[in-house]
């Protein structure tokens, strides 16, 4: 049986294209803030106090990687868990004023990083890249359930 061509399968592309992004946001963005954890930053600034559950949905996170995701940035001191007022069972999280420092920094150079990474696309080229990722990553997470 002959080799498959693995420009073809896109599986072969995505990790090609999370390499790419790794590689540039390590060099661009932050060696020690990831980018699942710039997401939960971003997110609790889009919407302070909500519970980690409903933050991994947001960010469309599983349950054990937003659970290591908020342990490790409240181990720096980015965010806490406050009990709710309106339910005294149940801890919200909101982000420090550390938190939002980092936030404020990742913000302008994740802007930066992302121009580089779609530099060699025309601009309604980017828009229809990440409208048909966009696309197929909501299909399978419906997939998945």
């Amino acid at each position: 049986m002959a080799a498959v061509d693995l420009s073809t399968h896109p599986g072969h592309l995505a990790r090609r294209l999370q390499q790419a992004h790794t590689l540039l946001w390590t060099t661009m963005v932050s060696e020690e803030t990831t980018s699942p954890q710039f997401a939960v930053l971003n997110a609790l600034t889009e919407k302070p106090d909500i519970d980690q559950r409903t933050l991994g949905e947001h960010v469309h996170l599983d349950r054990s990687t937003i659970a290591d995701v908020v342990a490790r940035l409240a181990g720096r001191g980015l965010l806490e868990r406050v009990r709710d007022p309106l339910d005294g069972r149940r801890n919200v999280l909101k982000l420090t004023r550390a938190g939002t420092q980092a936030h404020r920094k990742l913000v302008a150079r994740t802007a930066r990083m992302n121009q580089v990474f779609l530099a060699t696309l025309e601009e309604g080229e980017r828009e229809t890249l990440l409208r048909l990722i966009g696309r197929v990553t909501d299909a399978a997470e419906e997939l998945r359930g």
